[in-house]
């Protein structure tokens, strides 16, 4: 098994580096044109040089700040947890943040069934009786 590692780990690299290829804009790559990075990467990609030249020299580099909160967006906003959030906590008090009308009307739904069940219940009762025991 270890002798396939090699393998594996070049196999791995050279697909991380055309699906990170495909997947980068074309006004993040340096360089080349897309199409010729995706080129180079296929045709040499069996001796490292395709992939590892894409990693080096052909995306630009995405380096984010590392703070006391460990890593941050690149806009420079810090992540504020929810119930920290006022836009958030605002918007479950006016009912935006899910389905008000849906729920509202599903409770509704289920008040109404609630009642009929009771009132229905309550007609056993009267007509059973309370002398009448329930047989085993």
């Amino acid at each position: 098994m270890l002798r396939y590692l090699p393998f594996l780990l070049v196999l791995a690299l050279w697909i991380y580096a055309f699906i990170d290829c495909l997947n980068t804009p074309e006004e993040e790559v340096r360089g080349l044109p897309k199409v010729v990075w995706v080129i180079i990467i296929l045709l040499f990609g069996e001796v490292l040089v395709g992939p590892v030249a894409w990693l080096v020299a052909g995306r630009t580099r995405r380096g984010g700040q590392m703070g006391a909160a460990g890593w941050r967006r690149e806009q420079g906003t810090p992540y504020v947890a929810p119930d920290d959030n006022p836009e958030f906590l605002d918007s479950l008090r006016t009912g935006k943040a899910g389905r008000p009308d849906r729920d509202e009307a599903l409770l509704k739904d289920w008040e109404a069934d609630l009642q009929r069940r009771e009132e229905e219940l309550r007609r056993r009762e009267r007509r059973s009786g309370p002398d009448d025991e329930p047989r085993d």
